[in-house]
């Protein structure tokens, strides 16, 4: 994730797609066809940010976080996203830096040439200080690094620039990459308080089962005492689970599909994904696609039961059988 990525992202539409009047869509020469229907596996690729509770609960305690960090001198407050994969932690960071930079872009529409107002990295895997540092260098469009630089330039260079552009959130994506029980996590540990200390910005972390992994010993207990969690998790088979489907549903661009025919599959959705919206999310896309490939237009019980989802799924569905 670069700057300019990031800002593409934050850019770009919601995805849209505007279904042909079936005598339309029937007429369509072999060409015209190809065309209609490979622009509608880019729109199901993507589809739609489903606003679960989890998306949400993050935007709100992540502005109310900001509001309160705005006069802090130190000791600012920041907010953790833990829980499994596949609950949906990325998807609510990601939203919470586009809600938060779209509103600072109305809030101050002559003044962004030279703001930034969300810096958005991931922790490296088995990485240091360094490296951490160098993905923030990288995100804020630096130059490579020299190798006679050290962690301390870089890290300097990186908060003067992040200073001088106003960013005022900061979000720190798989942080269970941090380990906490090495040396080289320690440091790390180490720089991300440094960063947190010398950037008036609140820090928004996401990550697996983070307070089972790095809520122990000193450093573990100074990021709990400064930090509001969020747990995540998979839904359990209610009416919000019914609701994420209906939304699905109304989202599919089918020319055989009837609206709330996916609501009859709740509770096989459910026993398939184990609760888990990103496993939901890709077994309705994967089965739209498949549907437009085949030809058939409709999402129908065996063609799902054609799709595999995520491992961790199938291992759950199976085991509870």
């Amino acid at each position: 994730m670069t700057l300019a990525g990031w800002r593409r992202f934050v850019d770009s539409p919601d995805p849209e797609f505007v279904l042909l009047p079936d005598q339309r869509w029937l007429a369509l020469p072999d060409a015209e066809r190809d065309r209609y229907n490979e622009a509608r596996l880019d729109y199901h690729s993507e589809m739609i940010i489903v606003a679960t509770s989890t998306v949400r609960e993050v935007a709100r305690q992540g502005r109310l976080l900001t509001l309160l960090n705005r006069r802090e001198i130190s000791a600012r407050r920041g907010l953790i996203v833990s829980g499994p994969q596949t609950t949906g932690k990325t998807t609510a960071l990601k939203q919470l830096g586009r809600t938060h930079e779209l509103g600072v872009r109305q809030r101050y529409p002559n003044r962004l040439a030279d703001r930034i107002p969300v810096v958005y990295v991931t922790t490296p895997p088995k990485g240091s200080p360094r490296k951490l540092a160098m993905e923030f260098a990288r995100f804020l469009g630096l130059p490579p690094v020299k190798r006679g630089y050290n962690t301390t330039d870089i890290a300097d260079a990186v908060c003067q620039i992040m200073l001088q552009a106003r960013v005022d959130l900061v979000l720190v994506d798989e942080l269970h990459n941090l380990n906490l029980a090495t040396a080289a996590g320690e440091d790390m540990s180490d720089h991300l308080k440094y960063f947190t200390e010398h950037l008036p910005a609140t820090f928004v972390y996401s990550g697996i089962d983070i307070e089972r992994r790095m809520f122990t010993g000193v450093r573990g207990k100074q990021i709990a005492g400064r930090c509001v969690l969020i747990n995540t998790g998979p839904f359990s088979r209610n009416a919000e689970w019914g609701g994420l489907i209906a939304t699905l549903d109304d989202a599919l661009r089918l020319h055989r599909h009837k609206p709330g025919a996916l609501a009859r599959h709740a509770s096989y959705l459910h026993a398939r994904t184990g609760g888990m919206i990103g496993s939901l999310s890709h077994l309705v896309r994967a089965a739209a696609q498949v549907a437009i490939l085949d030809g058939e237009e409709a999402i129908t019980r065996k063609l799902m039961d054609s799709i595999p989802v995520d491992h961790a799924a199938e291992a759950a569905r199976h085991g509870a059988a």
